[in-house]
């Protein structure tokens, strides 16, 4: 993995709202080991709006994301939560409850009962795998993990499933709302954000990527499910159906660090650019 080093510590934060935020930092710092040295990270723990602000990159952890999205409502960082997902398109990756916050739509949902950040054109089903004692692991082998540079990397990865959502549908993407998800009964969608500047457009203009598939070949559990769609990417945003949180290989925390300096770097290039112009 080849990354220009920016030039300024890169903040990367968790929210901290509920769920599993200390078990993502705890992997996070053991992750930047595998990351040039001549750099410091800095990792906060983000509960409000001026937190918020002061990162580069953001992960929202597992846990429950109707209790996640009614607190950042409550803690009014909800629209910042939005903005810095869809409009300064900065990089985020959600786990699990996470993948729901940042889905276009998520079926098996009440509107009124849960709001969604967005930023990925998919609709998620919701305990797609059923209840907490439904809960299983499996070892997976996931292709993007070969650009990091950890010996490990050939290993399959142990990924952790807890009432665990899928990809039910990649969606085509939209200016505006997702208005054909929004008549679905028990669905609730996104409310639509512009991005703030030609870099930011530029990610919204990229498709969504499937990075990782689960099939019953993989299973352990007995479920008999058709081949699921696990792990998603589109421009900024990344998300996953499982926890690696709740694992002690930090391979995909390396690999996700390694994304926010390619894009820090990016802006700082772009920012310099549009100085120069003026």
């Amino acid at each position: 993995m080849t990354v220009a080093i920016p030039d300024t510590t890169v903040t990367v934060g968790v929210l901290a709202l509920q769920g599993a935020f200390s078990e993502h930092t705890q992997l996070l710092r053991q992750a930047t080991a595998s990351l040039p040295q001549d750099l410091e990270w800095r990792f906060i723990e983000v509960r409000t709006p001026h937190e918020l602000s002061q990162c580069d990159g953001l992960i929202l952890p597992g846990g429950e994301s109707t209790t996640m999205s009614l607190v950042a409502a409550r803690s009014n960082l909800l629209e910042p939560l939005r903005d810095f997902v869809k409009v300064s398109r900065r990089p985020v990756w959600g786990t699990c409850a996470g993948l729901i916050l940042l889905a276009e739509s998520a079926n098996r949902t009440k509107k009124g009962g849960q709001e969604l950040i967005g930023g990925l054109d998919v609709r998620v089903n919701r305990n797609h795998f059923g209840r907490q004692t439904e809960s299983f692991q499996a070892n997976l082998d996931l292709p993007f993990l070969s650009s990091t540079s950890d010996t490990s990397k050939a290993q399959p990865y142990r990924c952790v499933f807890i009432r665990a959502p899928v990809v039910e549908k990649i969606l085509p993407h939209k200016k505006g709302v997702q208005s054909e998800e929004e008549r679905l009964d028990d669905t609730v969608v996104a409310p639509s954000k512009l991005p703030a500047d030609d870099l930011a457009r530029e990610q919204v203009r990229s498709e969504v990527e499937v990075l990782a598939t689960l099939s019953k070949e993989n299973l352990e559990h007995g479920h008999t499910g058709a081949e699921d769609i696990i792990a998603v990417r589109q421009g900024n945003v990344f998300g996953c159906s499982f926890h690696p949180e709740l694992t002690e290989d930090p391979r995909i925390h390396v690999w996700w660090l390694g994304e926010v300096l390619t894009a820090v770097e990016r802006r700082q290039r772009f920012e310099l650019a549009d100085r120069t112009k003026a």
